[in-house]
């Protein structure tokens, strides 16, 4: 394979950062990697692999040619900037949610719905999930595969890295100031103060009392695992935790469960860590899960007032899991297939 000429848009971001370790670990062969942001980044500078990189201003670029540009800067930016890098050839992985119920472009999680990227699409884009729906539907695949699910229950525990670097030095900054009795500093970056907080909105409210990112749970899961008839509802919780989003997923099948088949399914599904069965004890937390590559499931049990409910618990890195490592297996995926030119 030859090496390939990379842009990543939002690099000194949280998720921007993620990807270049991720990067820099990976044997993908490199001989440009491009880092753009805004303004108030350029000079910045990286180290990777043997060189130094440069942020350069993105609105200032006339060059848009790549083989992979890695968009992660918000939905405005990738709307405006993605089509561009598109139409110049770049295959185009965008982590906002600007295209992902675009019919014409994949919403992929590899492991999922891999068949999504058979083809290039006409489009050059392909939509990275949200961070919670990615590790969501990571879980529920082998599951709403083997049964029939009559619906699905959820809260997520979000972390503060889920607003990107301003939103863990607001939870930091919040933290101290508390801790040495002073008053909290004013949210910028979530409804409320974080610090020592748990805030049920993440997203803004819609009209019907929905936010954003509980439709975005809804419509996302549907699109990925090809149930579009999915009833699945959720309520979105911000929590003060640094990184790390967790899950308390409820499945009610048409039939009782056994537990010992829910068991075998976990244990054999890639790339998912499940605890307490008989080979993990305990069960994950956000801080403590010491691999950030996989999706970490415990607290599986059966509901003791109900036969036919299920439920489980979801940990997973949101930078990594559910974003950073799901965009590069999207580019490992598609240069797979021969989709990126000159494979």
């Amino acid at each position: 394979m030859r090496a390939l000429d990379i842009s990543i848009i939002g690099a000194t971001g949280a998720v921007g950062a993620e990807l270049i370790k991720l990067l820099e670990s990976s044997q993908l062969p490199v001989f440009r990697l491009r880092l753009l942001a805004s303004r108030t980044s350029v000079g910045r500078q990286s180290r990777f692999r043997d060189e130094i990189c440069i942020v350069e201003p993105l609105d200032e670029i006339d060059d848009t040619r790549a083989d992979i540009a890695f968009f992660s800067a918000g939905g405005a930016v990738s709307a405006k900037y993605g089509p561009l890098f598109a139409a110049q050839g770049a295959f185009v992985i965008d982590n906002s949610n600007a295209f992902r119920m675009n019919p014409d472009v994949p919403l992929l999680v590899p492991q999922v719905n891999p068949d999504a990227l058979a083809v290039r699409p006409r489009s050059g884009i392909v939509a990275n999930p949200n961070c919670s729906t990615i590790q969501l539907v990571r879980a529920l695949r082998p599951l709403v595969t083997e049964f029939d699910v009559h619906q699905i229950i959820l809260t997520t525990y979000q972390a503060a890295s889920g607003g990107g670097l301003k939103g863990i030095d607001e939870l930091l900054e919040g933290t101290r100031s508390a801790l040495r009795g002073r008053a909290p500093p004013r949210a910028k970056h979530f409804p409320f103060p974080l610090a020592f907080n748990v805030i049920p909105q993440v997203g803004e409210i819609a009209s019907e009392g929905v936010t954003l990112e509980e439709r975005k749970l809804v419509q996302e899961s549907r699109k990925i695992l090809g149930l579009p008839h999915l009833r699945l509802s959720s309520t979105c919780v911000r929590v003060p935790v640094i990184n790390g989003h967790s899950e308390a997923v409820y499945l009610e099948l048409q039939e009782p469960v056994h537990l010992e088949r829910v068991h075998e399914l976990l244990a054999i599904e890639p790339d998912v860590r499940l605890y307490a069965d008989g080979t993990h004890e305990g069960y994950p937390t956000p801080r403590l899960i010491k691999d950030p590559t996989v999706v970490h499931v415990g607290r599986v049990r059966v509901n003791p007032e109900n036969a036919c409910g299920l439920w489980i618990w979801v940990v997973a890195d949101n930078l990594q899991v559910g974003a950073a490592l799901n965009a590069l297996l999207i580019a490992k995926l598609a240069i797979a297939n021969n989709l990126i030119g000159g494979q």
